[in-house]
């Protein structure tokens, strides 16, 4: 014990006056993983694509309603529970995160009938409560998906209500399922309205005045409601006080057949808007005239080319946001008589940097990211540039909604070392002033980010915003975790995080890179990472983990990986790419299974950004080449704790299995390949606290113990 407080000690002179709470290394060796994996059986599958064999003997995974497979999920949540639970340290982990989780956060308020309404959470409360409030009045509860379960796994996950306020329609998710449920009720009584809408999924809510609303959803697949393909969306019209069986179908259906349908009430009630796609990306838009009767749905973009949405109506005048002839986005106007491309006419024009707009008190707030951070620009109706709003520093701005009517609007700024604040804007002032800061217990002034830019494989310089704490010495030896996402045109911008904090206040580093396939730098550089040109973002991935090691920010021995969902693919991709380079990796509910991912639930849609197996012999190639499940080989692979859901309707769960499972039959060497599958819980949307809680001490004793560090206790 003597030994070990020395080197202690010694420890804390070379890191030169970081606190207690450093990181102490005691090996630089993995640790070995002595346990016995489940055996999975392996099945005589044989698939053929343009001529190529090719085996899946864990196809059997792919049934989730199977006994077979859910014996498998307890038998590995058994083994990996008993690994972590011989992590010393584990449980200081989840003491610091429980303190440091325990404050309260905020919603940005928002005005409906007579009341302002906003959400809180306690602290610690599974998950955050609608309240609201008159003017001068207190605050009373409205919703409380804390009183839905037991165990908090059912969540609120939208709310919307008619144009006077009297009404509300709202979604409750039950295990984080993207299925849910339509609850209407009267906003003074509180009491239900109607009887509860029933298999909704990938759904808005719009009401037309009082007697009803619009939402989207498939039929009712066959088979699995969690794995089975579902390719027709719909957009119905529910009139309260009639049976769903009567819904009217707008838009959709055998004759439109469309993936994904939208539609939303302009804030005048004067249209309905529709937007239509079979991919994740280009969309068809279209309008119907609410004050006519028996009016015509009016095609305004056909096709699947360019994204577009009309973000405010007035006048008779549309105002559309697009990337029409626009890579990083414009604001367009035009007459909603004749609402053609070719009658359109700029208003906010391109810039350098992506765009996104907002409306509130009749002024647009034209949202820019620059370097993947914010810059925000209110502008008249007209199109005429009149404030630029001072932020806080380099960070995410996200919010300036509201209704025509409101004098001033609200946002929230937030960084990595920004905990997210809740601002109120005065429109004609343009003065922020601080509504709701939260009360985190830390000293934002300890740590600091900077951006970097690195070269990656092909010579394109790509953005990363790296933090710590002040004091880091860059000697290689700081645990470092590389984040990254890089697809479907996301854009990964500083967002604060108290899992996050917990590593860092310890001497961590989180690394975060803007890589191509995002939408960081607009069209181009999401286009750069897709299809054929997928290979952009795992190199880039590799080139952020090449740079922190040559500038001795960390070491192979203490890097680790993270991601979820595409993110989750870019972890598996690289590390079957090069397993040399981390010692820890992280793929969560990732897309793993490059060959069938598009025959489940909804992953067709995603073939914009993929391209499928079924397209033609160069995609099955490519695809082939990086597929993460096809590519796991005999070889010593990094410490692996592989996260998944058994509610994952939008990432099936059978892609992590698969990919554990292959990772256990080649593991060749003693570090552990684990499988952390947790229940009633899906694609991470309404997770519970508690859950997200452990969740996370789990990850970071994995990471750290797998890394031979220890987790002294926080000041």
């Amino acid at each position: 014990m003597a030994i070990f407080e020395a080197l202690i000690l010694v420890m804390k002179k070379l890191r030169n006056s970081l606190t207690a709470a450093l990181l102490i290394s005691m090996t630089t060796q993995a640790q070995q993983f002595n346990g016995v994996y489940p055996e999975t059986r392996k099945m005589d599958q044989i698939d053929e694509f343009f001529g190529t064999k090719v085996v899946d003997p864990y196809r059997w995974l792919e049934d989730d309603r199977s006994d077979e497979t859910q014996n498998w999920v307890a038998r590995e949540n058994e083994v990996t529970a008993a690994y972590l639970s011989q992590i010393p340290f584990r449980d200081a982990i989840k003491k610091r995160l429980t303190e440091l989780w325990n404050y309260e956060k905020f919603g940005a308020p928002f005005k409906e009938g007579g009341y302002t309404y906003f959400y809180k959470n306690n602290g610690l409360q599974n998950q955050s409560v609608l309240y609201r409030q008159k003017a001068g009045g207190a605050p009373e509860v409205f919703l409380d998906p804390n009183t839905f379960s037991e165990d908090g796994t059912t969540s609120l996950s939208g709310v919307e209500f008619s144009k006077d306020g009297s009404r509300c329609a709202y979604q409750i998710s039950e295990g984080g399922s993207d299925w849910t449920k339509i609850i209407i009720i009267d906003t003074r009584t509180k009491k239900q309205l109607d009887q509860t809408l029933l298999d909704i999924k990938f759904s808005g809510m719009s009401w037309k005045g009082n007697d009803g609303f619009y939402y989207s959803s498939y039929d009712k697949p066959d088979g699995s409601q969690l794995t089975a393909k579902t390719s027709v969306h719909k957009l119905y019209y529910h009139k309260i006080g009639t049976p769903q069986s009567e819904d009217a179908l707008i838009f959709g259906g055998d004759d439109m057949p469309r993936r994904y349908v939208s539609g939303y009430v302009t804030e005048d009630q004067n249209f309905l808007v529709i937007t239509a796609a079979n991919a994740t990306y280009g969309n068809e838009l279209y309008i119907q005239n609410l004050t006519m009767s028996k009016a015509q749905l009016i095609p305004i973009v056909t096709g699947f080319e360019t994204e577009q949405n009309i973000v405010y109506a007035q006048n008779g005048k549309l105002y559309i946001q697009t990337n029409k002839n626009a890579p990083n986005g414009k604001l367009v106007v035009v007459d909603a008589a004749n609402p053609k491309p070719e009658k359109w006419k700029d208003l906010i024009p391109e810039t350098m940097f992506p765009l996104s707009v907002s409306t509130c008190g009749k002024k647009f707030f034209a949202k820019y990211l620059k370097d993947a951070v914010s810059e925000v620009v209110q502008y008249s109706l007209e199109g005429k540039q009149e404030k630029k709003i001072s932020l806080p520093g380099l960070g995410t701005a996200s919010g300036f909604g509201g209704k025509t009517t409101e004098l001033a609007t609200y946002y929230s700024y937030t960084a990595y070392n920004y905990p997210a604040t809740i601002f109120k804007y005065d429109i004609a002032t343009g003065k922020s002033t601080v509504h709701k800061k939260p009360n985190v217990k830390f000293n934002p002034d300890d740590f600091e980010s900077k951006q970097v830019f690195f070269p990656s494989l092909d010579g394109t310089m790509i953005p990363m915003i790296i933090t710590y704490k002040k004091g880091m010495m860059q000697d290689g030896r700081n645990a470092t975790m590389l984040y990254g996402y890089g697809g479907f045109s996301v854009s990964i911008t500083p967002t604060f995080s108290v899992s996050n904090l917990v590593f860092m206040e310890n001497g961590g580093v989180l690394a975060v890179p803007n890589i191509r396939g995002g939408g960081e730098y607009g069209d181009n550089w999401h286009n750069g990472g897709i299809k054929t040109n997928k290979q952009n973002v795992f190199d880039d991935f590799i080139a952020a983990a090449e740079y922190l090691i040559k500038e001795h920010y960390t070491t192979r021995e203490f890097l680790a990986i993270s991601g979820g969902s595409n993110g989750g693919l870019l972890v598996g991709a690289c590390m079957t790419q090069r397993p040399d380079l981390f010692q820890v990796c992280f793929p969560a509910v990732g897309v793993l299974d490059m060959l069938r991912y598009h025959k489940f639930t909804a992953g067709a849609g995603w073939a914009y950004d993929y391209g499928t197996a079924d397209d033609s012999k160069e995609m099955f190639d490519y695809l082939y080449k990086y597929s993460p499940v096809h590519n796991v080989k005999k070889q010593c692979y990094p410490a692996t704790m592989i996260t998944t859901g058994d509610h994952d309707d939008r990432v099936v769960p059978a892609h992590s299995f698969k990919f554990a499972a292959a990772l256990q039959a080649a593991q060749s060497c003693k570090s552990p390949t684990l499988i952390r599958i947790e229940t009633k819980a899906g694609h991470g949307a309404g997770k519970p606290t508690a859950m997200v809680i452990d969740e996370q001490a789990d990850k970071w004793s994995f990471m750290l113990f797998n890394m031979g560090l220890t987790y002294p206790q926080a000041p």
